[in-house]
């Protein structure tokens, strides 16, 4: 056992090289596959689509927000992998009682690229880990500088309206493809708004996410008619949330977005 120090700050017993993790997240646990953790990982949520293969045949321990605690003892875990925005703080807090608990806090690209240095230490990956960011900075460093910022609100939800705010890592995410938020100075990270507000805020374009609630063509309709004229494009949500090896995906999907 050694003590490492998550990104909560948190110091944190963890075995040499875990041999039984369960992942709450679902882009930590498409980390853990690409890192070739494989059979050491026994557990995931039901949020955890990515890779398929995981998703079929791994136990399900409830949902990012909801933990089954008995499924978790079940599975006698030597650590479990959460995230301070993902996961419910009664949830952790619980299994912490029983288990050790690394969690992360990603805000931007550089947290993320520490995630997954940090993890493949203490997992022993390090150098698929080293592999992985080097393939993460080699795509954002190419991923061209816009010729022109556009504004833009991007949207979460639907019923309520919800947008994201500033200090998340989609705020980052949206900086880096060229994309000014107009609801940056909202108080919550995550907030709700109006028909009226965002009809104020006048963004040159409106992106409606695939997750969590998932905008489909139908609902772009709705939107033109609170912005005439307004462009409005359903945006791949994994593509600007997700902080783990898929980041690799991420610049070539902004680049495109940018020309379409």
């Amino acid at each position: 056992m050694r003590r490492v120090t998550d990104q909560m700050g948190r110091s944190v017993g963890v075995p040499m090289h875990p041999q039984r993790i369960i992942s709450l997240v679902p882009s930590q646990t498409e980390l853990l596959y690409d890192l070739g953790l494989g059979e050491r990982v026994v557990g995931i949520t039901k949020f955890c689509v990515h890779p398929e293969e995981w998703f079929r045949s791994k136990a399900r321990v409830g949902g990012t927000k909801k933990v089954d605690m008995d499924k978790v003892r079940a599975l006698k875990p030597d650590l479990i992998i959460g995230n301070k925005e993902e996961n419910e703080r009664a949830d952790i807090e619980a299994l912490e009682d029983e288990f050790p608990v690394w969690m992360s806090d990603v805000r931007d690209l550089n947290d993320a690229r520490a995630m997954i240095t940090a993890i493949g230490s203490f997992t022993g990956t390090e150098i698929h880990a080293e592999t992985i960011n080097r393939r993460i900075s080699a795509a954002f460093e190419g991923l061209p500088v816009p010729g022109e910022r556009l504004s833009a609100a991007y949207f979460i939800w639907r019923d309520p309206l919800m947008v994201t705010g500033g200090d998340t890592f989609i705020q980052d995410m949206m900086k880096r493809a060229g994309f000014d938020n107009v609801f940056a100075h909202q108080a919550e990270r995550y907030a709700e708004v109006t028909p009226a507000e965002l009809a104020a805020a006048d963004p040159d374009v409106i992106l409606l996410s695939s997750e969590p609630f998932p905008f489909k063509e139908e609902h772009i309709a709705e939107f033109s008619m609170i912005c005439p004229g307004t462009p409005v494009k359903l945006v791949d949500g994994e593509l600007f949330s997700w902080y783990g090896s898929r980041l690799t995906q991420a610049p070539a999907y902004f680049a495109g977005l940018r020309q379409g």
